[in-house]
């Protein structure tokens, strides 16, 4: 069984992996990280598949976002949930998007992939 300080750490760098703004311009690594089976339901309320998000994230503008209350929890082997909420930093002083995070990650073949993804607006972080 994974220590829990291990599970968080793991997991925190690969959502953080997500929310940079060189992995979200490319597609092969975005490819690399979500598994074929990828759905999000977006804080627009949109839901997207992998292909979307491989046509979509490479031409948004790079945004800071802020990850915090970072937990993972283990569901079954090869099967993990996190939570975490972030901060979209606005520019000119605009105030942040803030959103309540979860995914679930699979593991198959020794790497970790995101199956789902949900983001659901929130007033603070």
């Amino acid at each position: 069984m994974i220590e829990q300080f291990a599970l968080d750490e793991q997991f925190l760098l690969l959502e953080e992996k997500l929310l940079r703004p060189d992995i979200r311009k490319s597609v092969k690594d975005l490819d690399a990280l979500l598994a074929d089976a990828f759905i999000e339901l977006g804080s627009s309320g949109r839901t997207y598949n992998k292909q979307e998000m491989l046509d979509i994230l490479p031409t948004l503008p790079a945004s800071k976002i802020v990850l915090t209350d970072f937990q993972a929890k283990l569901l079954a082997p090869g099967v993990v949930l996190t939570i975490y909420r972030t901060a979209k930093l606005g520019e000119h002083n605009e105030p942040p998007q803030c959103s309540l995070r979860s995914s679930i990650w699979i593991q198959g073949k020794g790497e970790w992939r995101i199956v789902f993804h949900q983001g659901t607006p929130s007033t603070a972080t």
